[in-house]
């Protein structure tokens, strides 16, 4: 009996002296994340997928509103729930689609084809373009619009022109698959340059969206109207913005467009529930200092925290944190853009028609500094009323809605840093931001901006982690969990 337990002493002191031997590098790493908007929530959820326990230790996620998501919110109206912030997600999103499919959150039916579509193209006293619009709810009725609104598309914009238009976003949309692929084909990303080289869509970040579609041969009139609506709508700036950019909005609106039912805020929230992260609310970050082997971050309420790897995740172009030593990252402007809910009815006269019924259910304008706001949308048909969503560069008066609606029973107007303001050729902030482990996700949104694009820079940023953490920098992540090789398959692999 003596014999046994100087036996299991022995084996003890043994397990002992290999845990204290341990190499410092193999402990856990504890990981601080400002930031809990679609970025911040995939970079604690990649972490979590692609490592084991004993490489991230606890995650830390800073919020300094009341709620998580960023820049996807939603406000309610008559008891109906409606994207203020980021809204759509295409159907080749597949970090979305996961997401929603781990997640188990449902998904909004994308539009049917043959809806017809009512649009009208405003130049600030005329529409220059409007398609015809039925009430008829039969299907035989529908598909006749839907078939003359694509004619009467053809003969304004011509047939070549929007062919053309077609090809330019589909070459994009191939080349951003790549990010999809898999780990042994490729690479960890250390600059948003090196990372959109291997994808072929660099030079596209060099010239304007202008530039881009006059070579690709697209008409004058396609892109002073139809183009320059949808970079309104999609990123409020005109065809001067990137081409890169120009061409993730032009995808954002083509078919399939879908949303996360009762929100997309709700795929940042289920990340960061299912990843093990303390969260904490309503905590701004006010100061990070490297001590050498840590980082040390203050908050606004005082209390002091330490991490061996922090990562921003929201733009650092409006937020005053204080790094030491300080970081360099080329000055952006954002862009800002008044997403204004008005729940009543437009006012025909303002747009010189004669019925409420001869307004378009999406009024997009073209560029021109005297137009107040960039689209109008109609959101819901009520009862008596309508529920529209505003987009404009500056905030609009109550004296400018009333002219624009003959009916306000509700309002609700929001100011959003939404994106960069886009200019061609781009400058980059670099992912490392001191040459240890400080992480910029957003320095990847002056490529592109959009839910999606944010996802596919956090996947490379936890990568990237993991990858220096294991000191093997510009290395495949073998070792890593991967996804699968088929981009066509991602939306069922979680």
């Amino acid at each position: 009996m003596e014999k046994k337990c100087h036996s299991q002493i022995t084996a003890l002191t043994f397990c002992i002296l290999l845990l204290l031997l341990y190499p410092y590098h193999a402990r856990a790493h504890d990981v601080c994340i400002i930031g809990s908007g679609i970025g911040g929530a995939s970079v604690a959820h990649f972490l979590r997928r692609y490592s084991e326990p004993q490489t991230i230790g606890q995650i830390t996620v800073f919020e300094r509103n009341g709620v998580v998501g960023g820049r996807m919110a939603t406000v309610t109206i008559a008891g109906e729930t409606f994207e203020a912030g980021g809204s759509i997600l295409h159907p080749k999103n597949y970090h979305a689609l996961n997401y929603t499919k781990y997640l188990n959150l449902k998904v909004k039916a994308p539009k049917h084809p043959d809806d017809p579509l009512s649009l009208g193209v405003w130049d600030g006293h005329k529409f220059v373009y409007k398609t015809l619009s039925s009430n008829s709810k039969l299907p035989i009725i529908q598909r006749i619009v839907s078939i003359a609104n694509s004619v009467r598309m053809l003969l304004r914009y011509g047939a070549f022109s929007l062919f053309r238009m077609s090809i330019f976003v589909e070459v994009m949309l191939n080349q951003f698959l790549k990010y999809y692929e898999d780990f042994e084909a490729r690479p960890v990303f250390e600059s948003v340059e090196g990372m959109l080289k291997w994808a072929g869509l660099y030079n596209l970040t060099r010239r304007t969206l202008g530039e881009e579609l006059v070579d690709a041969g697209l008409s004058t009139t396609l892109i002073q109207e139809l183009v320059t609506v949808i970079t309104r709508i999609n990123y409020g700036q005109s065809v001067n913005i990137s081409g890169l950019a120009g061409a993730v909005s032009l995808a954002g609106s083509g078919g399939g467009l879908w949303a996360v039912e009762g929100g997309n805020w709700q795929m940042a929230a289920g990340l960061i529930n299912h990843s093990d992260v303390n969260l904490h609310l309503q905590e701004e970050i006010k100061s990070v200092s490297y001590l050498g082997d840590v980082y040390e971050l203050n908050s606004t309420q005082g209390k002091s925290y330490n991490c061996q790897v922090t990562v921003v995740a929201t733009p650092l172009d409006e937020i005053n944190i204080i790094f030491n030593p300080k970081i360099s990252v080329p000055p952006r402007k954002l862009q800002h853009t008044h997403a204004t809910f008005v729940r009543g009815l437009l006012n025909p006269a303002y747009f010189g028609l004669g019925a409420l019924s001869d307004i378009p259910e999406l009024v997009g304008t073209i560029e021109s500094a005297d137009l107040p706001f960039s689209s109008i949308g109609v959101q819901k048909k009520h009862e008596k009323d309508i529920t529209y969503k505003i987009f404009s560069r500056e905030p609009l008066s109550d004296a400018l809605l009333d002219e624009i609606f003959s009916v306000r029973v509700e309002t609700i107007k929001i100011n959003w840093g939404a994106y960069p303001h886009y200019h061609a050729p781009e400058r980059y902030a670099p992912f490392i931001l001191d040459g240890n482990h400080l992480y910029y996700v957003n320095a990847f949104e002056n490529a592109a901006s959009s839910m999606e694009t944010s996802s596919v820079a956090a996947e490379n940023i936890a990568r990237l982690i993991l990858s220096r953490l294991s000191g093997k920098v510009n290395c495949d992540s073998s070792n890593l969990k991967s996804v699968t090789s088929d981009p066509s398959k991602m939306n069922s692999e979680l």
